[in-house]
């Protein structure tokens, strides 16, 4: 149902990212190409492999600590433009690699409701907003505090003023390290390390 909502109330901020990734060298390849990030379009052994620090390398290892899998995310179904509809599986499917370029392993609600902060200051989409603003509800008077006096804010900078996260062509980008990643795409590091070995 959170997908379908997604779907059925983005279309303006569809429009809007995919003006953004044409208006991208590297977004309008990616809108051109249109890869997918599926278990059958990563090698995630020669990812495994790479040195830590990689982005591929940590995105593998987000994987392995927290048992996801890039399959986990539907497929677009109620978005009638084709373009339209790509740019909403692009954006399920970065999901996760946001989690990794951010420092926000999903070992906590709050470190979702960050991602959250975060994708509806890039994306404008509805059901980040409502994600956003629901989330909290959630969250206990600790975490709370954590979320507003440091996390959101940084979510919500960090998600204003970076590169369009869509206009990434991270399946080119798996050695790149992920600090450097994070500076190109103006992304500061998280301002609280959460330890993805808490469950």
């Amino acid at each position: 149902m959170v997908a379908v909502l997604g779907e059925t109330t983005g279309h303006l901020a569809l429009i809007n990212l995919r003006e953004k990734m044409r208006n991208d060298p590297e977004g309008y390849t990616i809108l051109t190409e249109r890869p997918r990030i599926r278990l059958s379009t990563l090698n995630l052994s020669e990812m495994a492999s790479l040195p830590d620090g990689s982005f591929g390398r940590e995105y593998c290892r987000f994987l392995e600590d927290n048992h996801v899998t890039p399959d986990s995310r539907a497929d677009v179904k109620y978005v009638d433009n084709e373009e339209l509809a790509y740019v909403m599986q692009r954006y399920r499917e970065v999901h996760d690699l946001l989690h990794t370029l951010l420092g926000m392993p999903p070992i906590c609600w709050v470190s979702e409701v960050a991602v959250k902060w975060f994708e509806a200051a890039q994306t404008g989409l509805p059901m980040c907003t409502l994600g956003a603003v629901l989330g909290p509800l959630r969250l206990n008077p600790s975490r709370l505090q954590q979320l507003f006096t440091s996390l959101g804010p940084w979510a919500l900078h960090n998600g204003r003023r970076a590169r369009c996260v869509l206009s990434i062509f991270y399946e080119r980008r798996w050695e790149q390290n992920i600090e450097d990643l994070r500076q190109e795409l103006d992304i500061e590091p998280p301002p609280i390390i959460l330890s993805a070995t808490k469950k």
